[in-house]
């Protein structure tokens, strides 16, 4: 388990650094370039033999860390648009990682499948929030790199099998750099219409085929401690352009008009 004295120190130190240059690039700063051993291939060697709370909280303990790749700590621009009751057209800017939370350095790294409840926890200490079904459409739609979903069929909630799902994604992708999509499916914040996710739950959803359509409808059955080799984590920053202007993800779902930019 992670002590106490670890989370308060690695939360206070993980809280996000936005910098927005004259192009608007955001970025996400954890601890700079951790200086953890731990690469992709170490990561899963590490926690093959380990219980799955375990390595749940290893993965927690080196994302907080800052061990992550630097291409990972930038955010790419998602539009959304909705047109108001008077005809009126409403644009948004998301912001939104380009991959997965992954583990390791630019040249060995590994997306980590983890729970909504760890997901959560990074996320509001980074400022920020899971996607909705809504942004991940739009992320498929946008993203430079589309690729194909690789199902795979056996032992799909072990270690062994997460980390042969990334090596098949970087065989495909194929050093290819910018947002990508159709890798993974979606740990999401809301279920069906943005129902919230039932207590005790996890809320997927998406792993786009080709044609834009979805392999995993919202799905909100599994247990919230489920997690297995198809689940991702995509962060996104709870500040949106609105217009031009700044809003907090919670006031923006709280306007009747602008929540359906979101659901």
């Amino acid at each position: 388990m992670i002590s106490p004295r670890f989370l308060a120190i690695a939360l206070v130190s993980a809280a996000i650094i936005i910098g927005a240059g004259c192009a608007g690039r955001i970025s996400i700063a954890l601890p700079p370039s951790s200086n953890s051993l731990i690469t992709g291939d170490s990561f899963y060697a590490a926690v093959s033999g380990m219980s799955r709370e375990d390595r749940e909280n290893f993965a927690l303990k080196e994302l907080l860390s800052g061990n992550i790749p630097d291409q990972h700590r930038h955010f790419s621009k998602i539009r959304l648009s909705i047109t108001d009751s008077s005809g009126s057209l409403v644009t948004a800017t998301v912001f939104v990682t380009a991959d997965y939370l992954s583990i390791g350095q630019n040249a060995n790294f590994a997306r980590i499948p983890i729970t909504p409840m760890t997901a959560t926890l990074i996320a509001e200490k980074l400022h920020c929030i899971l996607p909705t079904k809504k942004i991940c459409d739009a992320i498929y739609e946008q993203a430079r790199i589309k690729l194909n979903p690789v199902p795979m069929y056996a032992y799909r909630d072990s270690s062994i099998t997460f980390w042969q799902h990334n090596l098949i994604i970087e065989g495909q992708r194929k050093g290819r750099a910018g947002l990508i999509a159709g890798i993974k499916k979606d740990v999401i914040s809301h279920g069906r219409e943005g129902i919230p996710v039932p207590t005790g739950k996890v809320a997927i959803y998406g792993w786009h085929l080709k044609n834009g359509e979805p392999i995993q409808p919202v799905y909100t059955g599994h247990v919230n401690w489920y997690v297995d080799y198809s689940h991702g984590i995509r962060l996104v920053y709870r500040k949106i352009l609105v217009s031009g202007k700044w809003v907090d993800y919670n006031d923006a779902v709280a306007d009747s008009v602008l929540r359906k930019l979101f659901f």
